[in-house]
């Protein structure tokens, strides 16, 4: 990926020079057009002009390319990442309903309201408030106080705290 974006760089660099020379070119052009400069000398500057042309047409698609190369790239990642926690999922499926039951339980010790349940299993899924609030179509004020409401009742200091109380055990010690 360094070779990509150090390619990448120098595309769009090599990009500004040669746009640089043509609008150069192309206003010296036209200047010695109206002052009556020799053929000669206009035809060698309308060559440079269209070589400048030639590299930003050049540049210009080695640019693209690289993009479509990281693109490819990313979504290649991204569809492995998604293959392996899908396979995650399935082989820990049982696990994860245990845990989610044990959730609820400690939620219930709690006292948790269902509202405050809610709020309190989307956010160890690692929501945002401004998302909970979305999802659920409340106002991020009311999911704000929900949070607090379970930090209160489970007697920890927000989000991390919350997460950590039921991550901690599976974890295996340093």
């Amino acid at each position: 990926m360094a070779l990509i974006d150090d390619n990448k760089r120098f595309s769009l660099w090599a990009i500004a020079v040669s746009l640089l020379v043509f609008v150069l070119i192309a206003i010296d052009l036209l200047g010695d057009y109206r002052n009556g400069v020799s053929w000669t000398h206009l035809l060698t500057e309308v060559v440079i002009l269209m070589l400048s042309l030639a590299g930003l047409v050049y540049f210009g698609r080695l640019s693209y390319q690289l993009a479509q190369s990281k693109i490819s790239g990313l979504t290649q990642d991204l569809a492995l990442a998604e293959q392996q926690a899908r396979q995650w999922r399935e082989t820990n499926r049982e696990l994860v309903a245990g845990l989610a039951a044990q959730i609820q339980k400690q939620f219930d010790l709690w006292h948790l309201t269902p509202a405050e349940a809610e709020v309190g299993l989307l956010i160890l899924k690692g929501l945002g408030l401004s998302d909970i609030a979305e999802l659920r179509r409340t106002s991020e004020r009311t999911i704000r106080d929900q949070a607090q409401a379970v930090y209160r009742k489970a007697g920890v200091a927000g989000r991390s705290e919350l997460s950590a109380f039921f991550l901690e055990d599976l974890l295996p010690p340093r």
